[in-house]
């Protein structure tokens, strides 16, 4: 036998409420239709719900039953629809993202886990690529957002990109190499120390390139390549090679004493590292919530990172 669930919750109400007209009023319904439902149920049962001619309303046991599960169905519903809510204000769901793997390892990493604090419940699918994938990803709907460095003058009409952060690029080390303990640097002073090259599908791969062209380092002896960006942390901290890295990036492995970036001026790429989406796609709520975390994380970045690069960087 198949009861609508609507009336188990009525009979809830009555038993909960005290009566008929108590119970109606709990859930929004005039008296006479709860009464038709009490009548209507005790007809397809073929059962009583309330003993007879008793005042005040004594249930039977088979409503008591009955009373027991509306409850279950009343929470069920107030649980959906708390759910359904969480949805809608970007407290609950799945944010796809993507972006370049030095950046997303050594900045936005720390940032994901910190909103997931904040934000338990939603989801982050991250994927790692450089520009071009990431623009045809955020195409077909791979991606909700992607975070990477651009030329905005380059960008396609077809996409939105929110800048964050300049691109600064250091020259990196480990914390104990010697030319950290220079007072002053001069560009002469880096050229015989070996490199370790960024994967040659990055963009700090041609950096690299060209800031070795700029010091006059025609020579250059690589000793590592194409590393994810915590083998190239562990073999500048184990050795004295030197790489380019985003100064952001550097920023945040000092934290764990691991790099450090030498005091010298080098020239720094016309792109800026942000938040890159596809136009004309509304974001559903928690992409939106995830962008909003971003942008205010990389506010209080940028402006920790401006003190110490008129502090301590780029002296030279």
């Amino acid at each position: 036998m198949k009861i609508d669930p609507r009336h188990l919750e009525i009979i809830a109400a009555i038993i909960d409420s005290g009566g008929l007209t108590e119970g109606a009023q709990s859930i929004g319904r005039a008296q006479p239709s709860v009464s038709r439902t009490v009548t209507m149920l005790e007809a397809r049962t073929g059962l009583k719900l309330f003993e007879k001619n008793r005042r005040p309303l004594i249930p039977t046991e088979l409503c008591l039953a009955l009373a027991a599960e509306g409850r279950k169905i009343t929470a069920a519903n107030a649980a959906a629809s708390s759910i359904i809510n969480t949805f809608k204000t970007g407290h609950r769901g799945v944010v796809k993202i993507g972006g370049t793997p030095v950046f997303m390892d050594g900045v936005i990493s720390a940032m994901i886990a910190q909103f997931q604090s904040a934000f338990p419940n939603i989801g982050i699918e991250q994927s790692y690529a450089y520009t071009a994938e990431l623009m045809n990803q955020l195409a077909s709907g791979t991606l909700d957002l992607a975070i990477c460095p651009i030329h905005a003058n380059l960008l396609p009409p077809d996409y939105n990109f929110l800048p964050l952060m300049p691109g600064r690029n250091v020259i990196a080390c480990g914390i104990n190499h010697p030319l950290m303990q220079k007072a002053s640097l001069r560009l002469s002073d880096i050229a015989p120390f070996s490199w370790v090259a960024p994967p040659a599908s990055s963009p700090l791969y041609q950096d690299m390139r060209n800031i070795l062209t700029e010091i006059g380092v025609t020579d250059i002896k690589i000793s590592f390549s194409g590393g994810s960006l915590a083998s190239i942390v562990n073999v500048l901290a184990h050795s004295e090679a030197l790489t380019i890295l985003p100064y952001s990036v550097v920023y945040m492995a000092r934290r764990q004493r691991s790099l450090a970036a030498l005091s010298i001026r080098i020239s720094h790429p016309e792109r800026s590292l942000g938040l890159l989406s596809l136009a004309n796609a509304p974001d559903r709520p928690p992409v939106k919530r995830f962008k909003r975390f971003v942008e205010g994380e990389f506010r209080q970045l940028a402006h920790i990172i401006m003190q110490q690069e008129q502090n301590n960087v780029w002296r030279g």
